[in-house]
């Protein structure tokens, strides 16, 4: 016991003290210092983001080369369903996704590192960034997460929503992660602050988010960006989104300067913080995915195919979230049509490395729980073995057929006289 209490009260002296005569005292080391635990916790659950949206893009991208729809032409096989552009362009920025998030998590791992050698020495500058900077990509990760198995198991058609294809269990299991540890918008919120202080101050501190640096400069809603190099340079990708993220802060910021109340001003115009926070998110994931690409990659043409999904990432980003870029003066139309371009062409680049792209993730098929996604594509006599062992196909004529479907049937059923 006296050893338990010694161990609480040294703990607590980092935060807070009592002194012999009994007043509470709180100390001057910053009470983000209890949101330790929760960075390196929301850490840990963006890596599991990648490993669950990978395991069903899995599933999805090896099914949907063995399934065969439509398209034949002189008799000859029927088209693989993911050579149709509408599937390429549902899975594609999905398997980008599943990467980007792996990347985003390893960072996150460093950051976590740098932020507890910080804490051992007494500094704690950089920890309200990073539990703003963790709330936020867990938000931003569980959710794409969650929405991207919803999507994978609708790619695979009928045979998705069976038990036997992983995803529905896959789903179940994971999509809680949009809540706990933090309801998903509510954690958004908690990035009101940092978001807003970004469009006051020239940088954060080094090391937790070094891509904020350049936000003054992209305050100029008249400043243009070239639209060939928007297609072609990940230099002027992440300008847009850095100019994207850093205006929509200041017009929060400007907006919530009206209000005499600050928090009247956060609660009335919580929709628009939520958006600001989102695109800074974002902003983060794609830079560190560039990042990544700066790095040494081994292996014959991964470092080129990672680079096609990097620019499928950032360009798909940008065609669902024209409205944000375009109102922030960002792009121009004819830079989003040129971006759309550019992602038709992105998919065919892929399409051919498509399988071993999943391959990489090396999953093997009792990890995957899945016949869709087996890794020898033997997907239709599997499903029919997998049919012969439901409980429902022991018998023939399933219990219950003669006392209630069959006089159904025949009609043999009195109808009650009212």
């Amino acid at each position: 016991m006296r050893e338990n209490c010694s161990e609480a009260s040294f703990e607590c002296f980092r935060v807070s003290q009592v002194t012999c005569e009994g007043k509470y005292k709180q100390s001057d080391v910053p009470r983000q210092l209890v949101y330790g635990t929760m960075v390196y916790v929301r850490q840990t659950i963006v890596a599991d983001a990648s490993c669950a949206l990978s395991r069903a893009v899995c599933i999805a991208t090896r099914y949907s080369a063995v399934r065969r729809q439509f398209g034949s032409q002189n008799g000859g096989p029927e088209t693989q369903v993911i050579d149709y552009k509408t599937q390429q362009s549902r899975l594609f920025p999905l398997l980008a996704s599943a990467y980007a998030f792996r990347f985003i998590g390893e960072w996150l791992k460093w950051l976590y590192a740098d932020v507890t050698q910080r804490l051992q020495a007494n500094d704690f500058s950089t920890l309200p960034e990073a539990h703003a900077c963790t709330a936020g990509l867990k938000s931003l990760t569980t959710t794409a997460t969650a929405d991207g198995i919803e999507e994978c198991r609708k790619l695979c058609g009928g045979h998705g929503y069976l038990c036997s294809s992983g995803l529905p269990e896959l789903f179940a299991v994971y999509v809680p992660a949009c809540t706990y540890e933090g309801d998903n918008t509510v954690l958004l919120l908690q990035v009101r602050d940092m978001s807003c202080k970004v469009s006051h101050e020239d940088c954060f501190s080094a090391g937790v988010q070094q891509e904020t640096s350049r936000y003054n400069s992209l305050y100029d809603s008249s400043r243009a960006f070239n639209a060939m190099s928007l297609r072609c340079s990940k230099s002027a990708l992440l300008e847009a989104f850095e100019a994207r993220a850093a205006r929509m802060s200041v017009a929060c910021a400007q907006n919530l300067s009206n209000f005499d109340n600050p928090e009247e001003g956060f609660a009335e115009l919580s929709v628009d913080l939520v958006e600001a926070a989102v695109a800074h998110c974002q902003l983060i994931v794609v830079s560190k995915f560039i990042e990544k690409l700066q790095q040494e990659i081994p292996g014959k043409g991964v470092k080129q195919q990672l680079e096609v999904l990097c620019n499928i990432y950032a360009l798909f980003l940008l065609h669902k979230h024209q409205g944000d870029f375009l109102s922030t003066g960002c792009i121009t139309p004819k830079h989003a049509a040129l971006a759309n371009d550019e992602l038709r062409s992105l998919y065919s680049q892929v399409r051919p490395n498509a399988i071993a792209l999943v391959d990489a993730f090396n999953y093997t098929d009792h990890y995957l729980g899945s016949i869709l996604g087996c890794y020898d594509g033997n997907v239709y006599p599997k499903l029919y073995e997998a049919a012969w062992k439901d409980p429902l196909n022991e018998s023939v004529v399933p219990d219950g057929y003669h006392q209630y479907i069959r006089p159904l049937l025949k009609q043999e059923i009195r109808t009650a006289r009212l």
